[in-house]
C-alpha cells in the first residue's frame, strides 16, 4: 500500500507540473491575441493599467492574508515601481500601442528577442563573464530574425520600433530586479511591480487624454470579455503558475515559455483573427526561436 501511495504521489506530481507548463505556454502565448480584441474598442493605457492595477490588488491580498506575508517596506515600493516601470509601462504598454498597427503573433516574435537583449544587458550592467562563442552566435541568428522582421514592407515601422523599445525595457526590468530591494515572497513582489506598473500606465492613459474618448456603449462584448480573460487568467492563473514552476522545476525548466509563446500566439492569431503569415515572417520566426533556444542552453552553461 505504501509502495502504491508513493506512485500516486508521483504521478500526482508530474500532472501538476504538466498543468503548471500548459497553463503558461497556452496562457502566455494567448494574451497577444487578447490584448488585440482589447483595445479594438478599450482605451490601451487605461484597460492596461487597470487590468494589472486590479491583478495586483487581489494577488496582493492573497499574499499579506492569506500566505501571512509581513507589510512590505518603503524601499521594497520603490524598487516595485522602478520594475513595474519598465516591465509593464515600458515592456506591455509599447506592446498594447503597437498592436494597434503589428498583428499579434509579430508582436510576440519580438518580445521572445528578450533574451538578446538580457544577455548584453548582464554582461555590461552586473559585470558578469564574458558571453561564449555560443552566446554570441544565438544574438547574431536572432538580430538576422529581427532584421527580417523589419525589412521594408514586412511590418509597419513604428509597430516594429515600439516593439524593440517593449523587448529592451522588459530586459531593464528583468536585468534590474535580480539584484533589487523586494520582499522575499514572490508572490507579493508580483503584486507589488503589478500594482505599481498598473499604477503608471493608467497615468499614461490619463496623460494621453484617454478619458476623454471613452464611449461606456461602444465596448463591445468581445473587448470586454479578453479584457477580464486579461485580469483573471492571463495575469493571476499565469504568473501563479510560473512561480509554482520556478519553485517546483527551477528557472531554466520554467523559462522555456519564451520558445512557446510565440508559436501559440502566431497560430492564434492565424486561426481567431486572420493574421496573415507569410514566407518570410515564417521563416523570421525560425531565426528568432532559434536563437533564443542557442542563447539559452549556451547561457546555462
Amino acid at each position: 500500500m505504501a509502495a502504491q501511495s508513493n506512485i500516486d504521489q508521483s504521478i500526482a506530481t508530474r500532472t501538476q507540473i504538466i498543468t503548471a507548463f500548459a497553463a503558461v505556454y497556452l496562457i502566455w502565448g494567448s494574451t497577444y491575441l487578447a490584448i488585440r480584441f482589447t483595445i479594438e474598442t478599450l482605451p490601451p493605457f487605461l484597460s492596461a493599467g487597470l487590468r494589472f492595477f486590479l491583478a495586483g490588488l487581489m494577488l496582493y491580498v492573497f499574499a499579506r492574508f492569506k500566505k501571512g506575508e509581513s507589510a512590505p517596506q518603503r524601499d521594497h515600493w520603490k524598487s516595485a515601481f522602478i520594475i513595474g516601470g519598465f516591465l509593464l509601462l515600458g515592456g506591455n504598454g509599447c506592446v498594447v500601442w503597437a498592436e494597434r498597427y503589428v498583428p499579434s503573433g509579430l508582436a510576440a516574435l519580438f518580445i521572445a528577442i528578450v533574451p538578446l537583449w538580457m544577455v548584453l544587458l548582464e554582461w555590461w550592467w552586473h559585470k558578469t563573464k564574458r558571453p561564449s562563442v555560443g552566446v554570441f552566435l544565438g544574438i547574431g541568428i536572432g538580430f538576422i530574425g529581427v532584421w527580417l522582421l523589419i525589412k521594408p514592407g514586412t511590418i509597419h515601422l513604428g509597430g516594429a520600433l515600439l516593439l524593440l523599445l517593449a523587448s529592451f525595457s522588459w530586459s531593464i526590468g528583468s536585468v534590474y530586479s535580480r539584484k533589487a530591494d523586494l520582499p522575499q515572497s514572490s508572490y507579493l513582489s508580483t503584486a507589488m511591480q503589478m500594482i505599481g506598473g498598473g499604477i503608471l500606465l493608467f497615468l499614461m492613459g490619463i496623460i494621453q487624454g484617454e478619458y476623454a474618448h471613452i464611449d461606456f456603449m461602444s465596448f463591445s462584448l468581445k473587448s470586454m470579455a479578453s479584457w477580464v480573460y486579461l485580469i483573471l487568467v492571463g495575469s493571476l492563473l499565469g504568473f501563479t503558475a510560473y512561480l509554482w514552476l520556478l519553485k517546483h522545476v527551477g528557472v531554466a525548466r520554467a523559462s522555456t515559455y519564451a520558445f512557446v509563446n510565440p508559436v501559440v500566439a502566431i497560430f492564434l492569431g492565424w486561426a481567431l483573427a486572420g493574421e496573415k503569415l507569410d514566407a518570410q515572417t515564417a521563416l523570421a520566426a525560425f531565426f528568432v526561436l532559434v536563437a533564443v533556444i542557442v542563447i539559452t542552453i549556451y547561457h546555462r552553461r
